[in-house]
């Protein structure tokens, strides 16, 4: 770009942050301050693929260091490689996996997504949802260490698939509240 066409945009953007009455573009995002546990909201698309449960572990991990959720990291990142791990043998390769980390007070819930559509048939389904329980061998295992509880349920977004969710407890801070 031309210096004359540089400076000439520069001048525009000044002269458009200048005018009374236009808001800022992009706008302040209202509260956005530091990373803390109760802003921990994160989503992740990964492909259904051999990588995607350490590639997400290693993105949760970073997550809850930042936001400091020093207690709740080991037993989180447990779930995380579990799940995600299920999620991709259920959606096959090619198909996206869905991940997010959100905590609320004391409770961090890990949900993912996965493309296996249930079973219109009552016996598929029965069969298909034991096999999803069998599945995971160290989540309820972890999850009932921390308070928590786990499932599963048909989803419609972001396509008909299945949500895995399993909700992890940091008693030290729910005692302390």
């Amino acid at each position: 770009m031309p210096e004359s066409e540089t400076t000439a945009a520069t001048d525009i953007a000044t002269a458009i942050g200048a005018v009374p009455g236009v808001p800022e573009c992009p706008p302040p995002v209202p509260g956005l301050g530091e990373p803390s546990p109760g802003s921990l909201a994160y989503s992740l698309t990964l492909p259904a693929g051999p990588a995607s449960p350490s590639v997400a572990q290693e993105i949760a991990e970073l997550v809850l260091d930042v936001h400091e959720v020093e207690r709740l990291i080991d037993p989180a990142l447990e779930v995380v490689r579990e799940l995600v791990t299920y999620a991709c043998r259920f959606s096959g390769e090619g198909a996206d996996v869905h991940l997010a980390l959100r905590q609320r007070e004391d409770t961090l819930r890990v949900t993912v997504y996965d493309t296996h559509a249930a079973h219109p048939q009552p016996r598929l389904a029965a069969l298909c949802a034991e096999r999803r329980r069998s599945a995971l061998t160290r989540t309820p295992v972890v999850v009932s260490a921390h308070r928590g509880a786990w499932g599963f349920r048909a989803a419609e977004c972001p396509g008909a698939g299945t949500w895995t969710w399993a909700t992890l407890v940091d008693t030290d801070r729910s005692r302390a509240a």
